[in-house]
Parts: structure tokens; C-alpha cells; sequence
């Protein structure tokens, strides 16, 4: 019972017992869990195997929402930039402020989808082969990044044809390459940066 009112009805005879008769509902009355271990959770991650434990990376299912969801988020970013500059070109004399926002935001959004989509499928990519190729290979090294980078690039570019294909492989491993070594470079020079 949640909250029980006194009987209005009743007259005021019972006014002494309105204090005996009103109690207020209590959830962890019928636990027999003290309350402050009943939101106690751990604050290391969880793994189902040790071996997994043992490692110092992410599992491929973080690897594939980290990379998927920073892809998008950049793309969709960036998208939204090129928009409104697009936008902007295009605005012209006489048109209301509220034409102009309307292609402000259409422009925006409408790049903003196709440039987030895009990078969020490369970053889909990525994960995916890292991911596989570290599990393949069983180490986790830089080599695994850069077969990774050249595998989403002629993965991505492979309906254009062959050419297509090994041009953005090189390019995506040549690229993820530049990000790595940049990334190593700033763990020696910059210790107090954690990457």
C-alpha cells in the first residue's frame, strides 16, 4: 500500500488516529540486502576469460564502438562545417534571415549524415580488421594497425575497381601509420599525457 489517507468522511471523531492510520511506502523494506551494498558495482573492467584480463587493450566490441561511434561523431562534425560553408556560398541577395537559416540547416544536416555515415563505415572497417588481424596474429602491435588502415582503405574503395582499391590501401595505411607513430612520439616527448 502506498499511502493511505485518513477517511474525510468520517467526521472528526478520529482526528487523534490520522497520524496512525497515514505510513508511506518503503521499497527495500522486504530486502534483506543492506542498502548500501545494493548499489555497489565494480570499477574495474570485467572480462569472461583471464586471458582477456591479462591483456592491456580493448575487446573488439569496444574496439568497434570506440572507433564506429568517434568516426560518425567526427564525420557528422566535420559534415555539419562543410555544410554551412557551402550554405554561406550560396546565400543570395534579397533572401529573409529565415531562408537563410532553413538552408543553413538543411545544408548542415544533409552533409552532416553522408560525411558522419561514411567515416562511421571506415571506423566500422577498422575495428573489424584490427580486431581480426589481433586475433590472428595474437599480439598487439603496431604492425596490426597498419594492415588494419590498408585493409579499410581497399575494403571501402573495392566497387571503384582494383586501381581504386590499392591507391586507398596505401593510403589508409599510410595514414594510420602517420597516426601511430605520432601517437608513440607523444607517449616519449610528453609523458604527462595518457593516451
Amino acid at each position: 500500500m502506498a499511502y493511505q489517507t485518513p477517511d474525510h468522511d468520517s467526521g472528526s471523531s478520529n482526528s487523534n488516529n490520522n497520524n496512525n492510520q497515514t505510513r508511506l511506502y518503503n521499497p527495500y523494506k522486504d530486502l534483506q540486502v543492506p542498502i548500501q551494498n545494493l548499489y555497489h558495482l565494480p570499477t574495474s573492467p570485467e572480462h569472461l576469460f583471464v586471458e582477456e584480463a591479462r591483456r592491456k587493450h580493448l575487446s573488439w566490441g569496444e574496439n568497434v564502438t570506440f572507433y564506429t561511434g568517434c568516426g560518425y561523431f567526427a564525420g557528422a562534425v566535420g559534415g555539419a562545417g562543410v555544410g554551412l560553408v557551402e550554405a554561406v556560398k550560396a546565400f543570395e541577395s534579397g533572401e529573409t534571415a529565415k531562408l537563410r537559416i532553413n538552408r543553413v540547416l538543411n545544408t548542415s544536416g544533409h552533409s552532416g549524415r553522408v560525411w558522419g555515415n561514411r567515416l562511421g563505415v571506415i571506423g566500422l572497417l577498422y575495428a573489424g580488421i584490427e580486431s581480426g588481424i589481433a586475433a590472428a596474429r595474437d599480439t598487439d602491435d603496431v604492425w596490426n594497425s597498419m594492415g588494419a588502415g590498408l585493409g579499410t582503405g581497399a575494403l571501402y574503395r573495392a566497387a571503384r575497381g582494383v586501381r581504386s582499391a590499392a591507391v586507398a590501401g596505401a593510403v589508409g595505411g599510410v595514414v594510420v601509420g602517420v597516426a601511430v607513430t605520432a601517437k608513440q612520439a607523444l607517449k616519449r616527448y610528453v609523458p604527462s599525457m595518457s593516451f
